[in-house]
């Protein structure tokens, strides 16, 4: 069998077998999650050895450092994916939930139901947590999955397959609902984007390159983002004592991720004060500061910040800095720069927060909080499938209820159309 069968029938396989899932009850999915948990403790020595394998391959083809982060299953991240997978079995299911019955003159009742999308195809770069994530999520909401993780990441996630098809044999639900590409050959991606028939969403996550690739090459439609590039707002009003613990949380605990700080805007009337203070902090944290002219002013410590420099995505411990006049021009240069991911204002000034939250046009927009944030598991959705920044259909960390969508039903006592 070739490789354009090879994932043809395997997603025809999840196709067919997603029936299976779409249909359990409650108790049964909340089942295949309890021993996913387990399977995973039970599992844990032998899947860190198998991600072993992964992360010394990448070391040898000189993998960033960002890359190896996010390729870690070290035992921080593998409890995190463990009790990610306990609070999506602990969630409501919200498959076959009923809202907006109404009537009508003719004496219907109309209103939606809560449904699966059916398959859904993730494609996605090292984190193999993902897999357990990603799948948690799909087959709570009744979905089948297809998960296509990056070639560095292949013996862990042929790991974790094996731990998410015996919790679904285990619990007499069809295996094959869950899916995973068991090459790293990139032509499978392109297969698999071709597979309009039997995948009904793909959800791309990893760098730009890899989403952008998706998109111009898929038939199916593509829930997406592009980029990471968040800011923080320090207003007139701010209290600079709250800023600094908040900004450098939002920068330095993970600088690799997609809500990391990329770019800092600070009004005038406090840059005086503040821009040492922060320096100072970000340089004591090894952060790289690329500064407009103000702030090189204010704080000589900081690079000359170039023209190509505003709205990078950094990715490491460096940002963008600039001083700003008034609201209006932080959320102007935001809506240049920023990619409608996350974006925060800290004020006490509750009219300038509340302008700031209508005004600003992001995925997540934030009052004194880190950017950092802006994920499903810290805004209570769960383990998310990842963070759109598009908006059709979802907007922002995608948990439960965004992996369904609605449809219509419909009561009669014996109405025809006139």
């Amino acid at each position: 069998m070739n490789m354009e069968q090879h994932i043809a029938e395997m997603a025809a396989r999840a196709g067919a077998a997603c029936r299976d899932i779409a249909l359990a009850s409650t108790a049964a999915k909340n089942l295949v999650l309890g021993d996913v948990a387990r399977l995973l403790r039970e599992g844990k020595t032998s899947i860190q050895a198998e991600n072993g394998k992964d992360l010394v391959v990448g070391r040898e083809k000189n993998l960033s450092a960002p890359m190896l982060d996010r390729l870690a299953l070290n035992d921080a991240v593998f409890d995190a994916m463990i009790c990610g997978v306990e609070e999506v079995c602990a969630l409501p299911d919200p498959i076959g939930g009923i809202a907006a019955m109404t009537r009508r003159p003719n004496g219907l009742s109309v209103g939606r139901m809560r449904v699966p999308l059916g398959v859904v195809a993730m494609i996605y770069e090292s984190r193999p947590n993902v897999t357990i994530d990603a799948a948690a999520l799909c087959l709570k909401a009744g979905n089948g999955v297809i998960l296509r993780g990056g070639s560095e990441a292949i013996n862990s996630n042929l790991a974790l397959a094996g731990v998410l098809k015996q919790a679904l044999s285990n619990n007499q639900i069809d295996p094959d609902c869950v899916q995973v590409v068991d090459t790293t050959d990139r032509k499978a991606i392109e297969i698999l984007l071709q597979q309009e028939d039997a995948i009904d969403l793909v959800i791309p996550r990893g760098g730009e390159g890899l989403i952008r690739f998706v998109s111009h090459n898929s038939r199916i439609p593509v829930l997406k983002h592009y980029k990471g590039v968040c800011h923080i707002y320090v207003d007139k009003d701010a209290d600079l004592s709250t800023a600094t613990p908040i900004i450098l949380n939002s920068k330095t605990q993970r600088p690799g991720v997609c809500n990391a700080l990329e770019g800092l805007l600070v009004h005038s009337s406090v840059a005086g004060a503040f821009l040492p203070v922060i320096g100072d902090a970000f340089t004591r944290a090894g952060v790289t500061m690329a500064g407009c002219e103000k702030t090189r002013a204010l704080y000589p410590g900081a690079e000359a910040a170039t023209a190509e420099d505003w709205g990078t995505e950094w990715l490491s411990l460096k940002l963008c800095v600039k001083v700003v006049e008034s609201l209006e021009e932080a959320e102007a240069y935001i809506a240049r720069y920023g990619s409608h991911h996350t974006e925060s204002i800290i004020t006490e000034n509750y009219t300038t927060a509340q302008a700031f939250l209508a005004g600003v046009d992001a995925s997540a927009v934030m009052v004194n909080a880190s950017t950092r944030f802006n994920d499903g598991g810290q805004l209570g959705l769960g383990a998310e499938i990842g963070i759109s920044t598009t908006k059709l259909h979802a907007y922002g960390p995608m948990g439960l209820e965004e992996l369904t969508t609605q449809k219509f039903i419909v009561y009669g006592s014996g109405q025809v159309r006139e």
